[in-house]
């Protein structure tokens, strides 16, 4: 019996470093080639940290590649960050405050609201994207944040979720906050938000990737170089044609792009597991 488990940790651990490995290396080789010259990599990678990391990382901030035009990566990170939060925290916002009004009031075609929410589903930014240009057009919003967020912070995935979370929600706390003279908001924002917290802090994380990794919308809203996002960047520093790549501005590029998401994954990684799991209330 104990050999059996002893061979069981092996082969787990066997497959998880294999999984591991087959993540990890072209994360490192990417991290490798940004520390290296253009000439350098043009006969082959090389798998160790060169000498040009700071070099290449300075000139990819402050100008961009060749391929990148006049827009230093910096700017283009600041866009990113803006679009995704202001993505995640719209859709949240207006997500939970859905999900309550359709569990906690009761008006005509409660239902029939909820549905049509979820129905929405079915038409993601992609399929409805040339009458949405047509709006943020008309209203000017092109080349601006609120044209880069605004059109994609509805979301009927996140007021689904909230709502299922809201019925399991004991109704003795709403009683209990009747008795005591809360309000409707104020019922909302002492008891169900702070019960809410590890769903937001998951769905924060979900929706900050999901803002992070837009590229179609940005691209059909954005024409100013500045208003540009860094999931760009990655495709205007390959150039087209017959000129040949600065892979190590590439990759540099690349890994910038990386840092963000990976930094909000790790900092939630507790919440972000307790809001997937957690069951007690």
């Amino acid at each position: 019996m104990v050999e059996r488990r002893r061979l069981g940790m092996l082969t787990a651990h066997a497959v998880l470093g294999a999984g591991l490995l087959a993540v990890g290396f072209p994360l490192y080789v990417t991290l490798v080639a940004s520390t290296h010259t253009a000439q350098e990599l043009l006969g082959h990678f090389p798998l160790w940290f060169g000498g040009h990391m700071i070099e290449n990382y300075a000139r990819v901030l402050s100008a961009g590649g060749r391929g990148a035009g006049s827009a230093p990566v910096l700017r283009m990170l600041v866009n990113s960050l803006v679009m995704a939060g202001a993505v995640a925290v719209g859709k949240i916002a207006i997500s939970i405050l859905s999900a309550y009004a359709i569990v906690y009031f009761r008006f005509p075609f409660r239902m029939a609201c909820f549905w049509t929410i979820f129905l929405t589903l079915m038409l993601p930014v992609e399929v409805r994207i040339m009458p949405t240009f047509k709006v943020v057009a008309d209203l000017g919003l092109l080349n601006t944040y609120a044209g880069l967020s605004v059109p994609l912070i509805a979301s009927a995935t996140a007021t689904f979720l909230f709502r299922q979370f809201f019925l399991t929600v004991p109704e003795e706390l709403a009683e209990a906050a009747r008795i005591d003279g809360a309000g409707a908001l104020r019922f909302f924002w002492s008891i169900l938000a702070p019960l809410s917290r590890t769903n937001i802090a998951a769905l924060f994380v979900i929706l900050f990737i999901f803002g992070w990794n837009q590229f179609l919308w940005p691209l059909m809203v954005t024409t100013d170089e500045r208003m540009l996002t860094v999931v760009m960047a990655i495709k205007r520093v390959v150039p087209t044609g017959d000129a040949v790549a600065e892979w190590n501005l590439v990759m540099a590029t690349v890994t910038l792009a990386l840092l963000p998401p990976v930094a909000v994954v790790v900092l939630m990684q507790r919440w972000f597991i307790k809001g997937l799991i957690e069951t007690e209330k």
